[in-house]
């Protein structure tokens, strides 16, 4: 393995490193922050990126890509199956790769993305054995992401033991929602054993209602509606910086449709799948793998490619996509008692101008909304017009630097004691 001459991340006193690690079904990505008191910045602290790659393919075609944060390459490199064929392995791997960067400063604490975290779990903690058993029984509610969030904590376990591990979750944000918001209207009992509505993407949406202090100080604690639109998708109302309901729920299936899942759905339509013969496994091939706009429109699941696309299905899904974000919007600007800025964030939030501006025309009517064509085409921070009765924001989001954040801040604590 070949790597490009790199200098050190940084030196050690200058704030603690952290390794932030993103496991997916077949990559993981891991980046290098550092840490440092800011007082000019919400919330007293910022991440830093140094270094960042991700090792794709996993079991299949291995290919490990990696940058120092001004861009240099360090590696970008394949490698034969057998020596990367599962997540332990591609840790192990990554983790070598970004040693070149880190040089004499290895991570102090390794922060991981978990998605679920269930009614535990309201704020980042650091892992243990309970705190495992406590995950893996989460499984079920994320079947996507659990397992691999989980894969790549025992791999650092195994590589790493040494050092410390924090779990940053996506459900944690949401937890200050109120009881309304998280209820389904199924017997009490049901909410009180776990059931109920969790919402996730929870570390993008903390990130932005930090960054809108730098970006809006003017309306970061007012009424604002966050939309991540990625592969995933989700939306979020905030007051003051809080969480007040989202559209996901008890798992990442629920609210918008997305790359690949169906989003809200009647439950009587699984239902019926089961009494057709459909058994669970098929039934969460369907939700999980089939559905949203790769099921609609029968070409892909990526936005880029209906965009592209002249085809009719997938303009209709396009537009399925676009109606089901703007009918969102409006309910939770009834939780929220109004509306004073709106939020696109995420690989489709922040770069697909056609999808903004098509939510945005469909909300005009009711919020006077009104987009800037020009700085929504430049995928500006600020995207509408001086008119416009809301303000309209894209703004990239940065969970990675938020879960360093989080890690960092419980190593200190941990040190104190």
């Amino acid at each position: 393995m070949s790597t490009q001459s790199t200098q050190p991340v940084h030196s050690p006193e200058e704030g603690h490193v952290v390794l932030v690690v993103n496991a997916g079904s077949s990559s993981i990505k891991c980046s290098v922050y550092r840490v440092v008191d800011d007082p000019a910045v919400e919330g007293g602290t910022r991440a830093i990126l140094g270094a960042g790659g991700q090792i794709e393919g996993i079991g299949v075609a291995p290919r490990v890509v990696a940058h120092m944060a001004d861009g240099r390459l360090i590696v970008d490199e394949t490698f034969p199956v057998a020596q990367v064929a599962d997540h332990d392995g591609a840790f192990r791997l990554l983790r070598l790769v970004l040693a070149v960067g880190l040089r004499d400063t290895p991570p102090a604490a390794i922060g991981h993305r978990v998605v679920h975290g269930g009614a535990r779990h309201s704020d980042a903690v650091i892992i243990d054995d309970q705190v495992i058993e406590e995950l893996a029984a989460l499984t079920p509610l994320a079947p996507l992401h659990q397992p691999h969030n989980l894969s790549a904590i025992r791999a650092v376990r195994q590589a790493a033991p040494e050092l410390v591990q924090v779990a940053c979750f996506d459900t944690a944000f949401h937890a200050t929602n109120g009881v309304v918001q998280q209820l389904f209207a199924l017997p009490y009992s049901y909410f009180t054993d776990g059931i109920r509505r969790y919402g996730f993407h929870g570390l993008s949406y903390e990130y932005i209602a930090r960054h809108l202090h730098s970006v809006a100080p003017d309306i970061a604690r007012r009424r604002v509606i966050v939309a991540h639109l990625g592969n995933g998708a989700s939306l979020c109302a905030m007051k003051e910086g809080k969480s007040v309901e989202t559209t996901m729920g008890l798992t990442a299936l629920d609210g918008l449709p997305m790359g690949t899942r169906s989003g809200a759905l009647d439950p009587g339509a699984v239902l019926w799948m089961m009494a057709s013969g459909m058994d669970h496994d098929a039934i969460e091939k369907l939700l999980y793998h089939e559905s949203g706009l790769k099921g609609l429109s029968g070409l892909s699941s990526d936005m880029r490619e209906l965009l592209a696309s002249g085809s009719e299905r997938a303009k209709l899904a396009i537009d399925f996509y676009t109606y089901r974000i703007a009918q969102e919007v409006g309910k939770l600007a009834v939780g929220l008692g109004g509306l004073d800025a709106l939020v696109f964030t995420a690989g489709i939030g922040e770069n697909a101008p056609p999808i903004r501006a098509q939510v945005v025309e469909r909300l005009k009517p009711l919020f006077g909304m009104e987009i800037h064509a020009e700085a929504n085409a430049a995928n500006k921070d600020h995207i509408s017009t001086r008119e416009s009765r809301v303000p309209i924001f894209a703004v990239r989001t940065d969970e990675e630097g938020m879960i360093a954040l989080h890690t960092a801040r419980l190593l200190r604590e941990a040190m104190r004691k």
